[in-house]
Order: structure tokens, then C-alpha cells, then sequence
């Protein structure tokens, strides 16, 4: 048994603590909040409540497989669904494309509405990312990978200089298809001409497993995991700042808190690495996607029809999400904001003939340093600087002895998928007690 310290209370820290304390080890968790789930929580005002950060989920075996290896599984705990359509996207010349998800006929169908004769396309530039995600998946998503003994196909995709947006402009003729498989990444913060090609494989997890959510909120999947803390016997610390690794005789022995220091065998970094010195020097050399502008409504009376979620291309590019919990004759809706937003974005959003600010009965304004603020880093994790960032991230080891990473900061992408991806490698590397 190892006495492990995991740092950071979001979904990395819960997922990975999970884990952990299910295979035997000793596990403290810190947080340096007054409660768990960081990014995968909620916020509330008036009645309303909102998720503060994801609202659907891809490949839903990671989450079955988290509940199913640290206790009850999944479908006891929680009702996850899959949603029809993935979102929907509304370009600048008024055109619409509902996009299903979990099916290649459905895709077609729809891009074919929306682009005569561009259907077959569209399916031929999703089936070309198969096999980068079987060798994503066996070499580097789903088992620890060695940086100096790579397998030659992972390496090879890896090191490709082909962007993102070279890969689209290649592929797909039409601008606003391109803008739809850019998407994913441009609202994350990610410039697509510094986005490797091999992400794009994002649109073949979207089109073959398609995007799942909870009844009432993602928050729910934090709730549930936090309350698992007790089950399994994690010592969760909330309100405790942790200012250091401490290392000694080459390797990690104890974290440094403003309570002082807790011993440790094992120390995992489930938060930006940037705010520990022993880690920082390390990624000195990557940035964080920063997060959007995010505007939390509750509105009252007639509304107009919008799907769950709405993606509005053009500058500033918006996001409507509308699965918000509200009392009744309400509706929580959530707006983001990214690219040239000097207006307030309810005002941007009006500019789309979707105008509610007179149904706005409370608001919650949250900036991206705001967020940054209360989460003590960005979730969205390190920023896409060309194809040199893969390597330059931490996780699932590091080169302190002792300590690993986990989180949007050690994995290719944000969202759960991957975060859960690499709590389930930090929990490889560990191995059982």
C-alpha cells in the first residue's frame, strides 16, 4: 500500500483518487476549494442552475468503466442518454446543419440537406480518422506511453506536420463543413492551423459512438463521484492550498500546503502543473487554452426554439446550451463567447434574431479570467502550438520520481473522455497495491 496524494478536486482527482483507493492504496485528496468537482460542477442562482463546464460527453465506456472498477456501475448510479443530434450549427448565410451522432446514414443524410452532393465526402474525411484512433487508442489514450520507444505508426502520426486545417481544406469543399469538424477545437480556445491532423478524429468518435448527457445535468457525474470519496476512504481536505512538490533524494516524499506538509509515496498532479514550481520549469514551454466568455441566464416566457445546443459561426462565434434546470415556466440557458466580443453577449446573441434579454430574470457573468480564477487553472487544459505539444505535456508520468499527472493538462484534448483516459493511465503506472 502507497500512501498517495492526489492534487486537484475536478473530475482528474476524483476519477483518478477513485481508482487508486479501489486497488488498495492510501489515498488523500486536496483541494483547494470548499467542495469537488471543479469544472464538472454547477452554478446556481435564483432557482436556476447551470453545469459550469461540459454538458455531453463522448465514448461513454470510459465513464462505465470508471463506475464499474471503483464501485457500483454506472447505470445504478446515474441515467446517461445519448442525445440525436451532437449540435447544431447555424452559419452566416442562414443555412442549418443538425448533427446526428452514432450514425453514418444519419450524417450523410443531413450533410447532404445541407450540401448537395458533399455527403459521401463528408463520410470518407470521418472514415479516414479509423485507424489514427485504433493507433491513438492502443499506443498512447488507453496504455502509458515510453517518449523514447514509440511504435513506429504512433510515432509517425505523432510527428506528422499535417495540420488540421490543411487536413480540411484538403478534404472537404465546403467552408461551412470545414467550420463544423473545426469546431470542437476552435471552441476550446485551439487555432486549427496549430492543431495536429490526427485530432480530427474527434468527428469519427462523434459519428460512431455518439454524444451522451445526464438527466439534469453533467454536475450530477461530479456529485456522484465525490460522494464515492467516502465509500472507497479517501481523505478528502477541502480548503487546503497545496504550494509544492517536495522532493527529496530525487524523488517526490510530500506535498507543501499552507497546513504544511503531507507525506506522500505517490504524488498526482490533477491540476495545471504551472502552479507547482517542481513541475512548472517543466512546461514552461506550453501555454493554456483559455477559457470562453460565458453568460448564465434564467429567463421567463415565451422563448424561441432552440436544440440543446446551438453552435452561431461567424465573429464573434457563440454557443447557446439550453439543458440548464429551471423552476417551472423557466428555462437555464447558457451562452459562450469567443473572437471579437466587445458587446455584451446577449446583445451578439440578439444580432443572431435570438433576442431574450427581455425574459432574462437573473444572470450569472462569469469572464475567462474569472474561471481561471475559481478553478486555479483552465480546463481546457494546454493550448495546440503545432505538433511539438504532445510532447511537451506531463502524463501520465513525469521526470520527478513519484509524482504523475492527470487531467485536460496531460492529455491530447479537454472534455471527459480524455480526461478519464488519463486518470485510468495514471492508475497503470501506479498499479495496485
Amino acid at each position: 500500500m502507497a500512501r498517495v496524494v492526489v492534487v486537484g478536486g475536478g473530475y482528474a482527482g476524483l476519477a483518478t483518487a477513485a481508482r487508486l483507493a479501489k486497488t488498495g492504496h492510501d489515498v488523500t485528496l486536496l483541494e483547494r476549494g470548499d467542495a469537488l468537482g471543479g469544472a464538472l460542477g454547477s452554478v446556481e442562482a435564483d432557482g436556476y442552475r447551470w453545469d459550469a463546464g461540459p454538458t455531453s460527453t463522448l465514448l461513454p465506456a470510459v465513464l462505465r468503466d470508471l463506475f464499474r472498477k471503483t464501485g457500483r456501475p454506472l447505470e445504478r448510479e446515474l441515467e446517461l442518454v445519448p442525445l440525436e443530434t451532437v449540435r447544431t450549427h447555424r452559419f452566416v448565410d442562414g443555412s442549418e446543419l443538425a448533427l446526428p451522432g452514432g450514425s453514418r446514414s444519419a450524417q450523410r443524410r443531413a450533410v447532404e440537406e445541407l450540401s448537395p452532393g458533399e455527403g459521401q465526402r463528408w463520410l470518407d474525411h470521418v472514415a479516414a480518422y479509423t485507424e489514427d484512433w485504433e493507433v491513438l487508442r492502443r499506443g498512447y489514450l488507453e496504455e502509458p506511453w515510453d517518449r523514447t520507444a514509440l511504435p513506429r505508426d504512433l510515432r509517425e502520426r505523432l510527428d506528422s506536420r499535417e495540420s488540421l486545417q490543411r487536413r480540411l481544406r484538403r478534404t472537404l469543399k465546403d467552408d461551412r463543413l470545414r467550420d463544423v469538424a473545426a469546431h470542437p477545437f476552435v471552441a476550446d480556445g485551439h487555432a486549427p492551423r496549430d492543431v495536429p491532423a490526427w485530432m480530427g478524429l474527434v468527428a469519427y468518435l462523434e459519428q460512431r459512438f455518439g454524444s451522451w448527457t445526464v438527466p439534469g445535468g453533467m454536475a450530477k457525474v461530479g456529485e456522484v463521484l465525490a460522494g464515492r470519496m467516502s465509500t472507497r476512504g479517501v481523505d478528502v481536505r477541502l480548503g487546503t492550498s497545496v504550494h509544492d512538490v517536495v522532493v527529496r533524494g530525487g524523488r517526490a516524499v510530500a506535498v507543501r500546503t499552507d497546513a504544511g506538509e503531507v507525506d506522500a509515496e505517490v504524488v498526482v498532479c490533477a491540476i495545471d502543473p504551472r502552479r507547482l514550481p517542481a513541475l512548472a520549469e517543466l512546461v514552461k514551454r506550453t501555454m493554456p487554452a483559455i477559457p470562453p466568455v460565458v453568460c448564465h441566464v434564467g429567463l421567463v416566457g415565451d422563448l424561441p426554439e432552440v436544440p440543446h445546443e446551438l453552435v452561431l459561426h461567424g465573429d464573434p462565434g457563440l454557443v447557446v446550451r439550453t439543458g440548464g434546470s429551471a423552476p417551472e415556466g423557466g428555462a437555464a440557458w447558457t451562452v459562450q463567447g469567443r473572437g471579437r466580443l466587445a458587446e455584451d453577449v446577449l446583445l451578439a446573441l440578439a444580432r443572431h434574431r435570438i433576442d431574450v434579454r427581455a425574459q432574462v430574470v437573473t444572470r450569472v457573468d462569469r469572464s475567462p479570467r474569472d474561471l481561471v480564477e475559481a478553478w486555479g487553472g483552465s480546463p481546457l487544459g494546454v493550448l495546440w502550438q503545432g505538433r511539438s505539444t504532445v510532447r511537451r505535456r506531463l502524463g501520465p508520468d513525469t521526470p520527478v520520481p513519484g509524482v504523475y499527472a492527470a487531467g485536460a493538462h496531460a492529455t491530447p484534448g479537454a472534455g471527459l473522455p480524455f480526461v478519464g483516459l488519463s486518470a485510468a493511465l495514471v492508475a497503470q503506472r501506479v498499479g495496485p497495491a
